[in-house]
């Protein structure tokens, strides 16, 4: 999908004035412009299917008995707008899932974060919508999706609580197991064990 940069640009003009602001003022001139491109980053996403993402590195495992070990990808940056207040959130995403008989390159998970996190979203939904992708592409035996985050809307509005973050688990299969979620938690939190 492609995002109309034109309406973006006359909407924001229009915010500027409804706020008691001149749009042609130097400072402000070229603003609808810079959020419009702005916004066609942010908003990227809309209408992507994550899925072929993740299939197209798909590979059948060398040695399939040896299915069961965890694999944990932390720390991948996150970006994304908070549907409420159309303002960011931004912070770190680890996602780990046991394989089955399918392993996916490392960089398709992180494309698959930064396509679903590129869409107006709630922290909430994305963990769940990242575990429906991989559960979808991959057929794995558990997935656990970890997102920790500062809002915008937390922080510069409302309670302004600039320095709190939110954190958000979604798991299914195996790694909803509370046994198995706390082993890859701990590795989550404290690197390699």
């Amino acid at each position: 999908m492609t995002v109309d940069t034109r309406r973006i640009e006359a909407a924001v003009a229009e915010i500027l004035v409804a706020i008691g602001e001149d749009p042609a003022r130097p400072g402000l001139a070229t603003t609808p412009q810079r959020v419009a491109e702005a916004y066609a980053e942010f908003f990227a996403g809309v209408g992507v299917d994550p899925v072929p993402l993740l299939q197209d590195e798909l590979a059948t495992q060398d040695a399939p008995e040896r299915t069961g070990e965890v694999v944990l990808l932390r720390d991948i940056a996150l970006r994304s707008i908070c549907e409420h207040h159309l303002l960011p959130f931004v912070g770190v995403a680890h996602v780990a899932y046991l394989p089955g008989e399918r392993l996916v390159g490392l960089g398709s998970i992180t494309r698959c974060v930064e396509t679903l996190a590129s869409r107006p979203q709630l922290q909430e939904r994305l963990g769940e919508q990242i575990v429906d992708a991989l559960e979808s592409a991959l057929a794995p035996q558990g997935v656990l999706v970890v997102l920790d985050a500062r809002h915008g809307c937390v922080g510069a509005r409302g309670p302004r609580q600039a320095e709190s973050t939110t954190v958000t688990v979604a798991a299914s299969g195996m790694l909803a197991d509370p046994a198995r979620r706390t082993e890859v938690m701990a590795l989550i939190g404290g690197g390699a064990a």
